[in-house]
C-alpha cells in the first residue's frame, strides 16, 4: 500500500513556476529534524480557470525534486475531484482528494442506513476512547441523524474511490476524504460515526478534512476561538486513533486541515497536540504561493508593480466575479480597499507590505490580500505578460515563497517534532 508520511504539506503552485522554492522550505525543515513531505495539489477548478492541464504539477515538481536532489517521497494531489472530474487526474496524480461536499445532506435509503445500524451494536454503549476525558456517548436519535445527513456522501466517496482504485490498483495511491464543507463541526460521536461507515464503504482514506469551528478564510488567519479549536483538534486526533484500531482503517490516518495556510494562530496548539500524542497532520494550502508572487513582483517595481496595479484594477472591475465562488471562506470589507487612484500611487514596497501577511505591520490589509487571493484567473488572462515577469524576477519571487513557507508556516507548525 502506498502510505503517506506522518507529516505532509500541501503546496498550490498555480502557474507552475514554484516548486523548486517550495521544496526548498522542505529541505531546510528537514535540515532542522523534521521530514515533512511535499504534496503539491491543485484543483479542477484551478486547472479550468487557468487554462493548464493535470500533468503540468506533476512535471514542474518532479523536475523541481530532480534540480534540488529530493530524495524523501513526494505526492501529487489531484485536489477536490468528484467522479465526473477525476479522470483527468489518474495518469499524474497518486494522491486524491475526495470531495462529496454536494452529496452532504442528500436522502439516503433506509436500505442503507439500517443495516449500517444493525452492523454497529457497539454504538449502543458507552465507548472509551483513548485520550478522551470520558467514553463516547452515542444516542439513537444522534446516531440515524447523522446516517442520514452523511450516507449519501460516503457512498459517494466509495463510488470515487473504487473507480480510482479500478485504474490505479489496490493501495496505488493515497485518498483523502473532505468532510469540511458543512455549517457545523463534526462532534467526536459524529466523526467515529463517518469513520465507521467508510470502513464499511471500503475507503481506505489516509486522511481526512473534518470541519472545525471558526472561519479558515483564504489567506488570512483564523478567525474564532483557539481554545475551541484545540479542544476539537485533541478530540479528533482521539477518535482518528481509536478507529484505526476498531474499524481497520490505515494505520497512516489522520487529520487534515484545509485552507490551511496562514492559519498562525493555530499552529502553536497544533504543534503541541501532535508533540503530546505523536500524531501526524496533513495540512494544506493553495493560494498562499501565489500571493507571494505578487509580493515579490511588487518588490520587483517597475513592470512587476505595473502589473500587480493592473490586475487590482480588474478584481475592482470584476468584484462580484470573483468573490461569489469564494463566498463562505473569504470576508473581504470593501471599505477597507485602497481607492484605485490610491493603489496606483503606491510604491513596489508598499504593495508588499499591504499584501504580506505581517500582522505586526500596520500596512497589512488583510481584505486586500484575500481580494489578491482569489484573483489569479487574472494573472491567467496575462498569459505570458505574467509568467514572464516570474522568470525575470526568479530570485527576489523565489526568496519570498521560500520565506512564507518556511518562516511562518513549517517552522512553527514543525518546530521540535520528529
Amino acid at each position: 500500500m502506498q502510505t503517506l508520511e506522518k507529516y505532509s504539506f500541501g503546496v498550490g503552485d498555480r502557474f507552475a513556476h514554484q516548486a523548486a522554492w517550495q521544496l526548498r522550505a522542505f529541505q531546510k525543515i528537514a535540515d532542522d529534524g523534521c521530514l515533512v513531505i511535499p504534496v503539491w495539489n491543485k484543483s479542477n477548478r484551478e486547472h479550468t480557470l487557468i487554462g493548464s492541464e493535470p500533468a503540468s504539477v506533476y512535471r514542474a515538481a518532479e523536475l523541481a525534486v530532480a534540480q534540488q536532489g529530493w530524495s524523501h517521497p513526494w505526492h501529487v494531489d489531484a485536489d477536490h475531484i468528484r467522479l465526473e472530474t477525476v479522470d483527468r487526474f489518474l495518469d499524474s496524480s497518486d494522491f486524491f482528494t475526495i470531495d462529496v461536499a454536494e452529496s452532504i445532506g442528500q436522502s439516503a435509503p433506509p436500505s442503507s442506513i439500517e443495516p449500517f445500524i444493525q452492523r454497529h451494536p457497539e454504538f449502543a454503549e458507552p465507548i472509551p476512547v483513548a485520550g478522551l476525558s470520558a467514553p463516547l456517548e452515542i444516542s439513537k436519535e444522534l446516531l440515524y441523524k447523522t446516517a442520514r445527513q452523511y450516507m449519501a456522501a460516503i457512498q459517494e466517496a466509495g463510488r470515487i474511490f473504487r473507480h480510482i482504485e479500478s485504474h490505479k490498483g489496490s493501495g496505488g495511491f493515497i485518498a483523502e476524504v473532505s468532510m469540511d464543507e458543512t455549517d457545523q463541526p463534526q462532534s467526536p460521536q459524529e466523526l467515529l460515526i463517518l469513520l465507521a461507515a467508510l470502513a464499511d464503504e471500503g475507503v481506505a482514506l489516509q486522511t481526512i478534512a473534518p470541519k472545525f469551528s471558526g472561519r479558515f478564510n483564504k489567506g488570512v488567519d483564523y478567525v474564532g476561538s483557539v481554545d475551541t479549536f484545540e479542544i476539537e483538534f485533541r478530540q479528533d486526533l482521539a477518535v482518528l486513533a481509536h478507529a484505526v484500531q476498531a474499524y481497520g482503517l490505515p494505520g497512516s490516518l489522520k487529520l487534515s486541515v484545509h485552507s490551511g495556510s496562514d492559519k498562525f494562530s493555530l499552529y502553536p496548539v497544533i504543534n503541541s497536540a501532535l508533540f503530546d500524542t505523536g500524531a501526524g497532520i496533513h495540512l494544506k494550502t493553495a493560494g498562499t504561493t501565489w500571493l507571494e508572487e505578487l509580493i515579490g513582483l511588487s518588490e520587483a517595481e517597475g513592470d512587476g508593480v505595473a502589473l500587480v496595479k493592473e490586475l487590482y484594477a480588474g478584481a475592482l472591475d470584476q468584484f462580484d466575479a470573483l468573490c461569489a465562488p469564494y463566498a463562505s471562506v473569504i470576508d473581504v470589507d470593501v471599505q477597507a480597499l485602497p481607492s484605485l487612484d490610491t493603489a496606483q500611487g503606491w510604491a513596489g514596497s508598499r504593495w508588499a507590505v499591504a499584501l504580506r501577511h505581517d500582522r505586526s505591520n500596520p500596512n497589512f490589509n488583510p481584505s486586500l490580500r484575500q481580494l489578491m487571493h482569489v484573483a489569479f484567473k487574472l494573472a491567467a488572462k496575462a498569459g505570458t505578460r505574467y509568467t514572464d515577469l516570474l522568470e525575470a524576477n526568479a530570485e527576489i519571487v523565489g526568496r519570498n515563497v521560500f520565506e512564507n513557507l518556511y518562516a511562518r508556516h513549517m517552522k512553527p507548525l514543525f518546530s521540535g517534532l520528529k
